[in-house]
């Protein structure tokens, strides 16, 4: 009897350790079946995103890059692991088979040229651009980037080879520039080249291993006006002048120069090494005789008066990238205080600071309207001054009546590089300062909480036109814009040689000369 309860409890120690068992298995059942539960439901939402997708109309190298994806999620083969992230793959409307010339027919690379006469003072910053900049307007999209067009041809056109006799000039007579580069379709007509002299003395060993065709002057860009027919369209007679960025080695030196130099007796003070490269002049020299300014306020008096004459309409348009950008504000500040009716905006691309708040205060007071582009990780437009300023500008309340701090003028675009998907994300400090990056951002750009638009129409492979900014799966080569045979040609005696200039595109002083009964060309 006294072992009988021993018997019953030996018997019960299986039944609780079988009902111990049967718990554990459940609660890992069902802890099991909630991590599946999650899986399929995360599973579930990610291809009902695609099958949404499959509802858009997507071209076919969209689907080519959807439909295998899907292909894997469904069968749960290996993960693929793609060198950029899927999100990025999906929203790509351009892959590497795009730059290939199948014949076929291919997506045009510039936006539809609006009539835009109704609202041109407005794109002229006439309420300093507001609500057109944020989201922005496809026709101002589409001035900017011609304008952008203009002084890309700066760079395109200037002859910087130093094996090249002519260095320093711009390869082409003014009156075959743009048709050389592709830029008559604007409907504007080269009426003046400027020149420039960085006042820097030049040692002999550099003179003697670039042999320049100057060696005081640089060509710095030109003046333009709108033919008949882009004048209609834009509804008034615009003077464009195009300013060229830093190229030569002693810009750059002038660049370097971040002292303040007071403009007369006025509290107005500008960086000296942009107003040395604007104001300097040689009476010894060829080309600078006239310094850089007074040979662009000479023509753009004769065209101003010319054309006023005719009872047109007259607006002055000045753009530049860099350099060419303070040079532009340097030039709208002569020309809207000689003309002070005038419509005068100035579009600039990665411009540095270039004056003081009374230089600020008196273009706002000449009327000069100023849109600023600029890039998020590009360094230049914070300079001059990129630390001492940028903490003194957080205390404008305090800090913003001192004459020796630089202001920014205008209304301000900002990108980043990181907006689009084409362009590779690590940081390349001299890639995101470049003309061409600027201006595939800004044919992308809807708005700050927007995607890179979809039916960009500018062609892509120009960013890697002299840089190395496009993602490698695109199979872009990089900095592919060179001279074929790098200048050399084949003569008739089977030699390579370098190719003599004709007597047109040889640089002369003559050719800077304008008589005042010389008409400017038109456009029809």
């Amino acid at each position: 009897m006294e072992l009988s309860p021993m018997r019953n409890m030996a018997k019960k120690t299986p039944e609780r350790q079988r009902s111990n068992r049967r718990v554990w298995r459940l609660k890992l059942s069902v802890t099991w079946q909630r991590m599946k539960d999650a899986m399929k439901s995360r599973l579930r939402n990610r291809l009902s995103n695609l099958n949404k997708l499959s509802t858009l109309k997507l071209n076919h190298h969209d689907l080519a890059i959807i439909m295998p994806i899907r292909h894997v999620m469904k069968k749960k083969k290996k993960t693929v692991r793609p060198t950029m992230p899927l999100a990025q793959l999906i929203r790509l409307p351009y892959t590497a088979a795009d730059f290939i010339d199948h014949g076929d027919a291919m997506t045009p690379t510039k936006s539809p040229m609006e009539n835009v006469s109704t609202r041109w003072r407005e794109l002229h910053g006439l309420h300093d651009w507001d609500g057109l900049v944020e989201p922005l307007h496809p026709w101002l999209r589409r001035e900017i980037v011609k304008y952008g067009e203009f002084v890309e041809a700066t760079y395109d056109a200037f002859d910087f080879d130093p094996l090249s006799e002519f260095c320093g000039s711009c390869r082409y007579n003014r009156n075959k520039m743009f048709e050389e580069l592709g830029l008559t379709k604007h409907g504007y007509k080269v009426t003046k080249y400027i020149y420039a002299m960085s006042h820097v003395d030049v040692p002999e060993w550099f003179e003697k291993s670039y042999c320049t065709w100057s060696k005081d002057s640089n060509w710095m860009g030109y003046v333009a006006v709108s033919g008949d027919a882009e004048t209609t369209r834009i509804g008034r007679r615009d003077i464009l002048v195009a300013w060229r960025g830093t190229v030569a080695p002693t810009e750059w030196y002038s660049d370097l120069r971040t002292s303040l130099q007071r403009l007369g007796k006025t509290n107005i003070k500008v960086q000296s090494g942009f107003l040395g490269v604007y104001c300097s002049k040689g009476e010894f020299s060829r080309y600078n005789k006239l310094s850089a300014k007074e040979q662009v306020m000479e023509e753009i008096r004769r065209l101003v008066q010319f054309f006023r004459d005719r009872g047109e309409e007259v607006s002055l348009t000045l753009c530049g990238h860099s350099l060419g950008g303070a040079l532009a504000l340097l030039n709208a500040y002569d020309a809207a205080t000689y003309f002070p009716d005038l419509v005068i905006s100035v579009i600039s691309f990665a411009a540095p600071r270039v004056g003081n708040i009374h230089f600020k205060e008196k273009l706002n007071e000449l009327g000069v309207k100023t849109l600023r582009i600029v890039i998020k990780q590009d360094i230049v437009p914070k300079l001059p001054g990129f630390i001492l300023n940028t903490i003194l500008n957080k205390f404008t309340a305090i800090t913003g009546r001192l004459k020796w701090i630089y202001r920014h003028v205008g209304t301000q675009l900002k990108l980043d590089v990181l907006h689009s998907p084409y362009l590779r994300h690590d940081p390349d400090y001299s890639g995101c300062h470049n003309l061409e990056i600027y201006l595939h951002l800004l044919d992308g750009y809807v708005s700050k909480t927007s995607k890179f638009r979809w039916n960009a129409r500018r062609d892509v492979a120009l960013v890697n036109k002299s840089t190395d900014m496009l993602i490698k799966e695109l199979k872009i080569p990089e900095c592919w814009y060179e001279r074929p045979f790098k200048g050399l040609v084949l003569n008739q005696y089977g030699r390579w040689v370098k190719p003599g200039r004709r007597a047109e595109h040889i640089p002369s002083p003559l050719s800077m000369e304008t008589t005042k009964e010389q008409p400017p060309f038109f456009i029809n």
